[in-house]
C-alpha cells in the first residue's frame, strides 16, 4: 500500500504508534469527499475532572484544531463542524460567552495554520444572530481564506436542521410565486439550493462523540445517505486516532443508497425466473 498518507503526516505522527498503524490500513483512494462532525462531551469531559464546563470547551478546541489540519493533510474534500446550535442559546450566559471568546481566540490564533494548510473557512446558520464582534472575526476568517483551494471547513454557527428546512421553503415558495412556477414541478435540486450549504456535497460520514444516538437537529436534509459513526470518545478526547479509526469503519461498509448489492439484486431476478 502507499505510503503517501504517512508522508502528509511526517512529525505529527510517531513511528511506530496507534496512529501510523491506522493511517496504513486507510486506502487514500476511497475517502470521504465530505465528513460532519457533531463535537459532543465537552461538560461530560470537564465533570469527571471536576473543572468547570469552560475548561472541556477549551480542551475541545484542541481536539478540532487537531481534526481540521488531519482532515487537510489526509486531502478531505469537506469538514464540517457543529459549533453551535440555536438551542444552545438556552445555556447559561457566561458558558455561551466563554464560547463565542474561544470562537474567536480560534479564528484568530488558527488563521496562520488555515493558511499554511490551503484551508478554505466558511460558516452555515443564522450568523445575524452573533455578536458583532464573533461576526467580524468570522468575516475576517473567510475572507482572509477565500482563495484557498484545499480542504473546505465549515464551521456551523447558530445553527439548526429545522430552521435551514422552514427557511429553504419559505424562499422556495416565493421564487415559485414570482416566476409562476407549478409547486408539482419543484425538484430536489430546486430545494436545496435554498439550504445554507447550497454548493456542499451531502457528508459521506457523519460522526457522532460521546456515545449519544442521536442527530441534534444537525444537517437534518443533508444526512439522509451518509454513513453514521458514533464513538464513546468524549469530543476534548478525539484526536488522530479516533479520526483515522472512523474513516476505517466507514471504508469498511458499503454504501447502497437504498439498493442492494449486484449478487443480491442477481439472486432476486435468478428466483422469479421460472
Amino acid at each position: 500500500m502507499s505510503n503517501n498518507l504517512v508522508e502528509e503526516f511526517e512529525g505529527l505522527i510517531d513511528r511506530g504508534s496507534k496512529e501510523e498503524f491506522l493511517l496504513r490500513q486507510i486506502d487514500p483512494a476511497r475517502l470521504p469527499s465530505h465528513i460532519a462532525v457533531i463535537m459532543d462531551g465537552n461538560g461530560r469531559w470537564a465533570s469527571r475532572r471536576s473543572l468547570p464546563r469552560v475548561a472541556g470547551h477549551r480542551a475541545g478546541a484542541e481536539a478540532v484544531r487537531s481534526t481540521v489540519e488531519s482532515s487537510a493533510r489526509l486531502g478531505l474534500e469537506c469538514l464540517t463542524l457543529y459549533a453551535f446550535s440555536t438551542e444552545n442559546w438556552k445555556r447559561p450566559r457566561l458558558e455561551v460567552t466563554a464560547l463565542m471568546g474561544l470562537l474567536k481566540e480560534f479564528l484568530r490564533k488558527e488563521l496562520a495554520i488555515l493558511k499554511k494548510n490551503n484551508i478554505r473557512f466558511q460558516t452555515i446558520g443564522r450568523e445575524e444572530g452573533l455578536d458583532a464582534d464573533v461576526r467580524r472575526q468570522v468575516d475576517h476568517a473567510r475572507r482572509e481564506t477565500a482563495m484557498n483551494t484545499g480542504t473546505l471547513l465549515t464551521v456551523a454557527l447558530n445553527y439548526s436542521g429545522r430552521v435551514e428546512i422552514i427557511e429553504a421553503c419559505r424562499n422556495l415558495i416565493d421564487e415559485c410565486a414570482r416566476q409562476g412556477k407549478n409547486p408539482s414541478d419543484i425538484t430536489e435540486s430546486d430545494f436545496e439550493k435554498y439550504l445554507f450549504t447550497a454548493g456542499l456535497p451531502d457528508p459521506d460520514l457523519l460522526i457522532r462523540t460521546s456515545g449519544e444516538m442521536r442527530v441534534s437537529n444537525f444537517l437534518l436534509w443533508q444526512i439522509a445517505y451518509s454513513e453514521i459513526y458514533v464513538t464513546d470518545t468524549l469530543w476534548p478526547d478525539f484526536r488522530q486516532a479516533a479520526l483515522f479509526a472512523a474513516i476505517l469503519e466507514y471504508q469498511k461498509r458499503e454504501r447502497r443508497y437504498g439498493d442492494v448489492k449486484p449478487a443480491e439484486k442477481d439472486s432476486r431476478v435468478a428466483a422469479g425466473v421460472k
